[in-house]
């Protein structure tokens, strides 16, 4: 196993990846949906309307969490892996992927979760199967705190939690919290192109960057080179990592560490080995603060498991599928 203290700190302004490498002939659609003051985009592999086997309305509903500077495009790998057991939908949040900024300007995790809630209520599609990296991990952990009827499982792959001694890989990502710091990185970088900027990113994120097909470095630069257009783009990234940021600082019932004690869904917990922004060694600290947890470490993963490893994670999320089912019949009133 790789030393997760690795003394080369990555000089990025996006710790996941814009876009995922999705798989050979997974078609998806992409659709808008919107509600007062918020409107989202939300990604699901085709067909899953469609009538017959596998419809949607005979598998379960399942809602993917992207992280900060990721969308819905991180979970293209993933989602077509479960398909036949899972009614999957992505979503990009709030100033990410094609979710234009909300109309309150709100990035705490807080907003992240009232808008995730928001769309779960409008939608009519509780409980979901919760799955989230990274910030979107802290988000959906928040989710289930707060609506536990909501959510019927929870699998969080590299969660953001506080740390007490963050990792110095993940201090230019922190660094994006301080005012002034990502203009002054636009500017500093303004010559670099997307391509050079991908690579900075999938060196910070995967364990092995060569795991990248050239289809999925191009999609990814692709997507990278149009969200530095945008004209909200530096301002997202340093309003949320602002906002993660004091999110780890918050104490009493709003402290995340107590929030994952109150989780009451059955949780899957997913560390990668080579992580350089979540530490490994947080994966024991999680494992005892949600309760009745399974952990799956995967000791050559970095901080997106679900697009190095997605098979593996896959498997894993079906098990933790089949114990709830177990759980839920022979126990009726769970469900």
């Amino acid at each position: 196993m790789s030393s997760t203290e690795s003394p080369d700190t990555a000089t990025t302004a996006l710790p996941v990846p814009p876009a995922g490498p999705g798989r050979p002939g997974a078609a998806e659609t992409v659709r808008t949906v919107n509600l007062p003051g918020l409107t989202l985009t939300v990604r699901a592999p085709e067909g899953r309307d469609a009538g017959g086997p596998g419809a949607a309305r005979d598998r379960e509903p399942a809602l993917y969490v992207h992280g900060l500077g990721g969308s819905s495009q991180n979970w293209s790998g993933l989602m077509p892996l479960l398909a036949d057991r899972l009614d999957g939908e992505a979503l990009d949040l709030p100033g990410f992927g094609h979710s234009p900024p909300p109309g309150d300007g709100n990035y705490s995790v807080f907003a992240q979760a009232r808008a995730v809630i928001r769309y779960l209520d409008a939608a009519g599609r509780g409980p979901v199967h919760l799955i989230g990296n990274s910030m979107g991990g802290t988000t959906a952990t928040r989710v289930a705190a707060a609506r536990p009827d909501l959510v019927r499982t929870l699998t969080l792959i590299s969660p953001a939690l506080p740390e007490l001694r963050p990792q110095r890989t993940a201090v230019p990502t922190a660094l994006l919290a301080v005012p002034g710091v990502a203009p002054l990185f636009a500017r500093l970088t303004r010559d670099w192109t997307a391509e050079h900027r991908t690579r900075e990113v999938l060196s910070l994120c995967y364990g092995d960057p060569g795991k990248v097909t050239p289809e999925g470095f191009d999609t990814a630069a692709a997507e990278y080179a149009r969200r530095l257009e945008l004209p909200y783009f530096w301002e997202v990234m340093e309003r949320s990592a602002r906002a993660l940021v004091n999110a780890y600082t918050l104490g009493g019932q709003h402290n995340l560490w107590r929030q994952a004690e109150r989780v009451l869904a059955p949780t899957l917990l997913v560390y990668g080995g080579r992580d350089r922004l979540v530490s490994l060694r947080m994966a024991r600290r999680a494992a005892a603060a949600f309760r009745g947890s399974r952990l799956l470490t995967l000791p050559e993963a970095g901080h997106v498991a679900m697009m190095e490893y997605p098979e593996a994670v896959a498997r894993a999320v079906r098990e933790l599928l089949d114990s709830e089912m177990t759980e839920v019949t022979a126990d009726p009133g769970r469900s």
